[in-house]
């Protein structure tokens, strides 16, 4: 596919969008529930090009959490259906005017609520991605230009029929639908001049990709490097609680962008506290890089290395550090964290909302698991993205996060003396 013929995409795409502004609330919750329904009925269909990518993937000896993330299990599937409705339960933000004042000279000056316009999604591994981003731009007012990735080319093909004959069911232009049919990276740089037709473009996936879509973008672009999520466990934790969120954080699903990467652990309680926690780390497979404090507590542990301290394992690594209590904990996060998601166990008030307030991370916790970092989680219905760069939305992004304000001025034949 040559860069003229995805230009053409993105125009087509582009024009559809200028018809969704007045597309009525009701009108976009129709075709989301029926998108909904649409991908429960088309089960067999999904799971059937999954397989492809699943197949593929395994001869290409993708990792185990990649395949997790590639994988359209009915739990998964059931899931982008229930978001789909989620999202059309939401309150819809477009048109939405606030802050309207009455200047001296008579002047009714306020704000409106408008979509983007055309939101680009450059994306690798997971296909519930293709319909929580057309779900969340329609409910906003936007159109949506999909590039997946190639280990994903089949399963996201078939999303995206399903939802555009979905749309011409309910007599809205498929158009709001662009995507690109082909895996040649290319794409993605041919993608990334478009600015002209694209207003938005939002990466999701390793960091290798982010950055090279960064680096190479003439459009703004939403930033998530990596997530580096930590949970300190604080000298007044509850360790019943404490267990059962930090194993939680790590294990229930690794490959994930919010599963803790790095346990931070008070000094005072270390030794009665890491002994069973590591134990419980090691009865679910997670090898531990620890620091010298934590090495001579417990046994079974590698010495943890600088770069430790920066990564986002995305399997079952975790590291640990023994810290002299909240702020060298607070100085840790600060130095190695990614802004992405951390968390704090503890029955101190007092310290859990210094924590809150001088962790800069896009979502803060206090007991509870980094897992819950998430917009479908938030009441968002889904996200398009977790945003850890500090632009007009941080954190995970949800339909408000995808419309802008605009001002608009009521007058009465006013002139500027």
């Amino acid at each position: 596919m040559s860069a003229a013929d995805i230009k053409t995409i993105a125009m087509r795409t582009k024009r559809a969008s200028r018809a969704l502004v007045n597309l009525s609330s009701v009108a976009k919750a129709n075709a989301l529930n029926a998108m909904a329904e649409a991908i429960r009925n088309s089960a067999a269909f999904l799971q059937e090009h999954n397989r492809k990518d699943i197949n593929k993937a395994r001869e290409n000896g993708l990792s185990n959490a990649m395949i997790d993330r590639l994988t359209l299990s009915d739990t998964v599937i059931e899931g982008m259906a229930t978001a789909l409705e989620e999202i059309a339960e939401l309150p819809d933000p477009v048109g939405k005017i606030t802050g309207m004042n009455r200047r001296p000279n008579g002047l009714d000056v306020g704000k409106m609520r408008i979509p983007l316009g055309v939101v680009g999604m450059i994306y690798e591994s997971r296909p519930n991605v293709t319909a929580d981003a057309v779900g969340l731009c329609l409910k906003s007012g936007n159109a949506v230009m999909l590039r997946g990735g190639s280990e994903a080319f089949n399963s996201n093909s078939a999303v995206v029929e399903i939802l555009k004959k979905t749309l011409i069911d309910t007599d809205i232009n498929p158009d709001i639908i662009g995507f690109v049919p082909v895996t040649d990276r290319q794409a993605v740089m041919d993608m990334l001049k478009l600015e002209e037709y694209i207003d938005l473009i939002i990466p999701r996936g390793g960091e290798g990709l982010i950055r090279t879509v960064v680096e190479n973008s003439r459009i703004p672009v939403l930033k998530h490097y990596k997530g580096v999520c930590h949970i300190f466990v604080d000298s007044d934790a509850d360790f019943d609680k404490a267990y059962k969120i930090c194993l939680n954080a790590k294990v229930q699903r690794p490959g994930v962008c919010n599963a803790m990467e790095t346990l931070l652990v008070d000094e005072k309680i270390a030794e009665a506290f890491l002994p069973k926690m590591v134990q419980l780390f090691h009865d679910s497979g997670v090898e531990i890089r620890g620091c010298d404090k934590s090495m001579a507590i417990v046994t079974g542990i590698s010495s943890a290395t600088e770069q430790d301290w920066y990564e986002e394992f995305l399997d079952l690594v975790l590291a640990i550090k023994v810290v002299g209590g909240i702020n060298e904990a607070i100085d840790h996060i600060e130095t190695y964290g990614s802004d992405h998601t951390e968390a704090i166990i503890t029955e101190n008030y007092t310290k859990a909302l210094k924590f809150i307030k001088e962790v800069d991370s896009s979502t803060v916790l206090v007991n509870a698991s980094t897992r819950f970092s998430d917009g479908g989680e938030f009441g968002l219905g889904a996200e398009v993205g977790i945003c850890t760069s500090r632009i007009h939305a941080y954190g995970p992004m949800g339909v408000e996060d995808l419309t802008i304000e605009k001002f608009i001025c009521f007058g009465n034949g006013q002139i500027r003396q």
